[in-house]
């Protein structure tokens, strides 16, 4: 498909003349970056290098193509040639730069005389006093270019010609350009680590969603689909690594002496070009036998065998998915990196994803078992993408959610392959659902799918990775999956990648083969599947469906946590759905039940004194579920005496669902309190985190009150029990759980039990941390531990504690021991410590940009550091903004900062903060959209709970506990 490459012999004599004046362009441009790096990473500058002509950015009247945010449909690209040398030493300026030329071949659509091409933040060389070179292909004459200039705010390189490019004829545009290899994370870019206490560099990049453009000029839209042939110059003892195959790498001498490695790569497959991936690094690698299997990492990594559990689950998560889309795995090899320096989890380059190192590299003795599940999970998300996002590609960025969500949603399913033992398919619904419930229920949420012309600027796409995305996605296609069957779901998907495979599809094409799947095989549905799916995409939020046992009577309502609430955003469907209700009575599954208006009755659904009833069967349907006062005091006294009966799912879903319902003013506060009395007699994780979860919101509203005390003695007495089971289970702590969910339930055990005073756990945490502080080359503290132990034991120290722990965080080789380091560090009670570290986050060589955004969320959780951290970032906004634009999300950052926010002040400083930043939020725009409206709502409820809440704990426990 489009294989071939064409270059006329004028513009391969041009890139023979531009290799050799590269090392003089270099230098040439070192001034003009060290001007640009004091700039504001977001703006991109119109320079070329000295001694050549720059064009102005030309004043714009309005509507202008050049413009807008989209390109135009005149031009279509077939391939690009691409040549990199990226500079892995500072020049004399102390710049990191790296230079090249491209090649783009693209046919003329729809004649016209203005190319349009996404540049940001290049230097391009000058011909003749224009950016570029344009040739004719195949026997087409090339006009003359007018005029060039590059168009900051778009990021395009505008070029304008003298006459027409006739439709149906193919042209070649030939660039040279010098480019920062910063470390902003997006691009290309260069990431950092220390080997033995020498300083390495690693060139790297990070596309997704609009950062192409900052590595060469390109046609950065999705649609833009093209084969791009990429040529590497490196150092010798480096290697280069791209999406395809490399040729045989040759030696080469520079014009400046240098002597270098050129490494070129075969085709790629037609694709997009967030998909593009090029590195440069000294990393070792681990192999398979099984198709062309590699795992990248530093080399001591590689050595100590961290990429082993990578590796070995690769192949099977690759066979589930060739046998889940019955389609064989699309490329010749599969490279997986880990990378120190990366802004989000991983990335589905095609054929060479892309890791944190925390995402990919494991380590049996340091990793906990949370620590191998992400491994998992983020391995089979980033493989799913390889059929569903790569080889077959949403049109725009609007339909992000389906990309994204179907892989978050399957990633559980490969896991589950690989990993049969430990109940994936369970704790998604935990890991994924109960948290978007959560986002969902506010009015500044959004739904799904935008339209296209509302997605336009970079920050408008950024702003779609959020939660809404990536688990609601997730969650309304496993509960289509659920009501028309897994094999039903992955019928469709397998014609659905057969028809676009190498295209670009809308979400209706998708819908489109799950219907035909669905009639061939004979499933009834109420509506056809568009009809039923584009209620939970094309509107936000979700419903409340309210059952009444006493009559059968079922409602449904558009849930809200503000109840008093106005909705803005209108709805083609009137914030109604087709609901499917799974249920069951006194514990016997009954017959689907479609609620396709507003209200309905179902008499099955009318039930005796001594029957109940739970609906929504292991949370399969995006919804919450109410009850008539009855039937929840008959749930509360199944709880209380057979609590098994109902399925472990359903337990966690009553406590989430009553919390949730009570926030919402729709049942009392105390009734949800009390879904959490039977946790005495339970040991299951999931129930116990959907409760601690929920408690956490107590503690976020209440900690700086007189309830925390009350509180307090209740929790400690509901985890006292399961501090001891654990104790008894692990045989006085000297053993691991065997089962994945109750390792997970052990650390709930210790951290609550350490929190709320039980005994002996303390002492426990702090009494192993000191024997780590007494000899430091032998931590024996568990790895699924550690996190608790080493968060308690700061929190109960002081100094000496919190030097110790920076110290190890410092020298710490794995990254998923750094991580914990990380998190407990924050943990500390001292706030002098806590500012320090707050300032430690903004510094790149105490803190690596890609986790400052993420610890100063930690720091803001913990008690004493939440105004720290919130008067730090609207002090430091600026520079937040502006220099960490790459490795922060903003969003994630507002939300974690504002989430004790409960009262006017705070609401009346978040109004401000709003007011002072308008024109530098970006993606943080919505998120604090979101923390106005839960203040507004946490102020509320706040007032309307405190009492009762006090009252309901203190009535629990006598007063001579707390």
């Amino acid at each position: 498909m489009g294989k071939g490459f064409f270059i006329s012999k004028t513009v391969a004599a041009i890139c023979v003349v531009a290799a050799i004046g590269a090392a003089a362009t270099i230098i040439a441009l070192s001034v003009v970056y060290d001007q640009e790096k004091s700039k504001n990473l977001d703006a991109p500058v119109t320079t070329a290098e000295p001694g050549t002509t720059t064009q102005p950015t030309t004043p714009s009247t309005p509507k202008q193509p050049w413009q807008l945010y989209r390109l135009p449909d005149s031009l279509s690209p077939v391939s690009y040639n691409v040549t990199l040398r990226p500079q892995l030493k500072p020049n004399n300026d102390g710049l990191y730069i790296f230079s090249g030329h491209s090649t783009v071949v693209f046919t003329c659509v729809k004649e016209t005389d203005l190319i349009l091409i996404h540049s940001n933040k290049l230097n391009f060389t000058m011909f003749e006093g224009h950016h570029a070179v344009l040739r004719g292909v195949d026997g087409a004459s090339a006009p003359s270019l007018k005029t060039s200039w590059l168009e900051v705010p778009t990021q395009y390189l505008v070029i304008q010609l003298s006459s027409p490019l006739q439709a149906g004829s193919t042209y070649e545009l030939f660039t040279e350009f010098v480019g920062e290899l910063a470390d902003d994370l997006g691009g290309f870019y260069r990431s950092e680590y220390e080997d033995d206490g020498v300083k390495k560099v690693v060139a790297t990049t990070q596309m997704q969603p609009t950062d192409a453009r900052k590595a060469f000029p390109c046609f950065d839209e999705p649609a833009m689909k093209a084969v791009f042939h990429v040529t590497l110059i490196h150092p010798h003892e480096t290697v280069a690594l791209s999406n395809s195959m490399n040729y045989e790498p040759v030696n080469i001498t520079t014009s400046d002496g240098m002597d270098l490695i050129q490494t070129s790569f075969e085709p790629t497959e037609i694709m997009s070009t967030y998909l593009l991936a090029f590195i440069v690094c000294d990393f070792g690698y681990s192999e398979s036998q099984k198709l062309k299997q590699l795992v990248w990492a530093r080399r001591k990594a590689i050595e100590e065998g961290q990429g082993a559990y990578a590796l070995e689950k690769t192949g099977p998560i690759l066979s589930f998915f060739e046998k889940y889309y019955n389609i064989s795995y699309p490329l010749q090899k599969s490279d997986q990196i880990a990378l120190p320096d990366f802004s989000a989890g991983a990335m589905e380059n095609w054929g060479l994803i892309t890791y944190r190192e925390t995402a990919l590299l494991y380590n049996p003795t340091v990793s906990s078992n949370g620590d191998k599940e992400r491994v998992a999970t983020i391995i089979s998300h980033e493989l799913a993408h390889m059929w569903f996002g790569n080889l077959v590609t949403t049109r725009w960025w609007n339909d992000l959610w389906l990309n994204e969500g179907f892989a978050t949603y399957v990633s559980y399913l490969g896991a589950n392959y690989a990993e049969p033992n430990w109940n994936m398919k369970e704790l998604i619904v935990l890991n994924e659902i109960f948290d978007v419930l959560a986002v969902d229920a506010l009015t500044s949420s959004h739904p799904l799918s935008s339209k296209e012309e509302d997605i336009m600027k970079p920050e408008d796409i950024n702003a779609l990775f959020d939660t809404i995305t990536y688990n609601k996605g997730a969650a309304v296609l496993r509960m289509l999956s659920s009501f028309i069957t897994e094999d039903v779901f992955s019928k469709g998907l397998h014609t659905y990648l057969e028809e676009f495979k190498y295209k670009n599809t809308v979400y209706q094409d998708l819908w489109k083969h799950l219907q035909m799947a669905v009639d061939e095989t004979g499933i009834w549905l109420p509506h056809s599947v568009e009809a039923i799916m584009n209620r939970w995409i094309l509107q936000m939020g979700f419903p409340v469906v309210t059952i009444d046992t006493k009559t059968g009577n079922v409602i449904q309502k558009h849930f809200l946590l503000d109840s008093d609430s106005g909705v803005n955003r209108p709805s083609d469907f009137n914030y109604e759905w087709f609901v499917p209700i799974t249920w069951i009575k006194n514990g016997a599954a009954e017959d689907q039940f479609w609620l396709l208006d507003k209200e309905a009755t179902n008499s099955n659904m009318t039930l005796g004194a001594d029957d109940w009833l739970v609906a929504n069967i292991d949370m399969n349907g995006f919804y919450r579920v109410n009850y008539d006062s009855e039937n929840w005091e008959r749930l509360l006294a199944k709880l209380g005496t057979q609590h098994k009966d109902i399925p472990m799912i359903n337990r966690a879903q009553i406590i989430d669902d009553a919390f949730n319902l009570a926030r919402a003013k729709m049942i009392d506060t105390t009734l949800a309190l009390r879904t959490t009395e039977f946790l005495k007699e339970e040991v299951e994780y999931i129930p116990w985190q959907t409760a601690i979860r929920n408690l956490d919101y107590f503690y976020l509203m209440f900690d700086r009150s007189e309830v925390y005390g009350p509180m307090q003695a209740y929790i400690n007495n509901q985890v006292e029990p399961l501090f001891k089971y654990f104790e008894t289970l692990t045989d006085h702590w000297t053993k691991i759980p065997d089962n994945h969910t109750d390792q997970y339930n052990q650390v709930i055990a210790i951290s609550w039990a350490c929190k709320t005073g039980v005994p002996g756990c303390k002492e426990l945490t702090t009494t192993w941390f000191k024997e780590w502080m007494q000899n430091p080359d032998n931590n024996r503290i568990s790895a699924n531990l550690r996190s608790t132990v080493y968060c308690n034991a700061i929190a109960e120290g002081g100094v000496v504690e919190w030097d110790f722990a920076w110290s190890m965080y410092k020298n710490a080789t794995i990254a998923s021991e750094a991580n914990k380091l990380l998190r407990a560090l924050s943990c500390t009670k001292e706030p002098w410590l806590l500012n320090r570290y707050l300032e430690y986050c903004l510094d790149p060589e105490m803190i690596r940009k890609q986790d400052a955004s993420a610890t100063i969320v930690y720091i803001a959780s913990n008690p004493v550091g939440q105004s720290l951290a919130w008067d730090f970032i609207r002090a430091k906004w600026d520079l937040i903004f502006n220099d960490y634009s790459g490795g922060f999300s903003f969003g994630r950052l507002i939300d974690g900062v504002t989430r004790r926010f409960s009262s006017e002040f705070e609401y009346k400083q978040l109004l401000q903060f709003k007011e002072d930043n308008t024109d530098q939020l970006g993606s943080a725009a919505a998120s604090l959209e979101q923390a106005l409206e839960r203040t507004k709502t946490n102020m509320d409820w706040v007032v309307l709970n405190k009492q009762p809440v006090l009252d309901w704990f203190t009535s629990q426990i006598p007063p001579k506990d707390y």
